[in-house]
């Protein structure tokens, strides 16, 4: 009697392994948005775990650039391996509930139908059906792992065409004020409403496809000195200077707040997934991470540059501080989850977490 508990134990046990496995690849690779899977989560975890330790070895940053280039790739393929394993090892165990002895046969058992082999025969009705069904997992599997590759890499090479574009625009690393620099010289204040509506469909696209798939946040560009992080800094902070500081006859906004708003928005969405604290609703008071020198400086070179500026420089910093700090918080968090290069007024400064509400303050970023 307690052998038969036993047995009805095991297989309730690799029965539940089985479903919640299922339940990880399905939401990983079917359900469009970034749902908090137990599994997938902690294969992540800890794959950064093992990839930090390689780290401590790496002293310049084109070194740790080079090891968190294989993160994300590898962390992929681990998904798959995750997965198959357990199910391998779920359906072994209720192979064995079943009477399937030694041990090894019913591993082999699994093994043969989760791969879809053949070379072992159930052993009876039971069996049988549950081979069938592993055999349909298995395959089931592999399709949905053929699928979903390309269509993460095209996410992934969409989202590089602009951030490689940039390196035109705003030099390496990118810099916001380089940026206005070279699209006043080239395009001029007319037509810059143009490039801000094409970097609000690349935020709108990040936001979809970052928050489904959050682990293309972890895909690296092709250049050590190229990072999406870094990119959506630099346009943000141009974008705040032209809605802040740009002077202007026509009283409706320009495309510029409305980049900031599609930007902040889709960061604060991707960044949900990781947990990272932010205030909601920030004040246009809030301290912010990049200084009134730093900002007049920006304004000189701009004015050299052949801008209109607006006469009150004191009402312009407020407007930019309060544009900036609705997404200053997670966009440095980003640039310090994902390692982003040094640049301008993102990855080149700490993240001050003091400056949250104690409630959100207790959250914490990463995996």
């Amino acid at each position: 009697m307690l052998h038969d508990a036993f047995l009805l134990l095991v297989g309730v046990l690799a029965s539940a392994a089985i479903v919640l496995t299922v339940a990880s690849a399905t939401h990983t690779l079917v359900v469009p948005r970034g749902t908090a899977v137990l599994l997938t989560r902690w294969v992540m975890a800890g794959s950064r775990a093992l990839f930090d330790l390689r780290l401590r070895w790496a002293r310049t940053y084109p070194e740790r650039d080079r090891v968190l280039a294989l993160f994300a790739p590898l962390t992929l393929l681990a998904l798959p391996l995750v997965w198959l394993t357990i199910i391998l090892a779920g359906f072994a165990a209720l192979y064995w509930s079943l009477g399937v002895r030694p041990w090894q046969n019913a591993l082999l058992d699994s093994g043969s139908s989760l791969l879809t082999l053949g070379f072992h025969q159930p052993g009876g009705v039971d069996t049988g059906v549950l081979q069938l069904i592993e055999a349909t997992l298995g395959l089931g599997l592999l399709a949905l792992l053929i699928s979903f590759l390309p269509a993460l890499y095209a996410s992934y090479s969409r989202r590089e065409i602009l951030v490689t574009a940039l390196e035109c625009e705003a030099g390496t690393p990118p810099s916001a004020t380089e940026l206005l620099e070279r699209l006043l010289r080239v395009k001029g204040l007319s037509l810059l409403d143009g490039y801000w509506h094409e970097w609000t469909r690349w935020f709108n696209e990040i936001e979809e496809t970052h928050s489904s798939n959050p682990l293309l946040v972890f895909f690296r560009s092709p250049s050590p000195d190229r990072h999406w992080v870094t990119a959506a800094g630099a346009v943000l902070d141009s974008a705040s200077l032209v809605s802040s500081t740009f002077a202007s006859d026509d009283p409706q906004p320009s495309h510029a707040e409305l980049c900031v708003r599609a930007g902040t928005l889709a960061l604060r969405r991707v960044g949900d997934y990781f947990h990272m604290p932010y205030d909601p609703d920030p004040r246009p008071t809030d301290p912010i991470a990049v200084t009134r020198a730093e900002f007049d400086e920006a304004c000189h070179r701009l004015a050299v540059a052949g801008a209109k500026l607006k006469d009150d420089r004191d009402q312009a910093w407020r407007d930019f501080a309060g544009s900036r700090v609705c997404y200053e918080q997670v966009l440095l968090q980003f640039a310090s989850l994902t390692t982003a290069p040094p640049a301008p007024w993102s990855a080149d400064r700490p993240i001050a977490f003091h400056r949250l509400p104690v409630t959100r303050r207790r959250a914490r970023a990463g995996l």
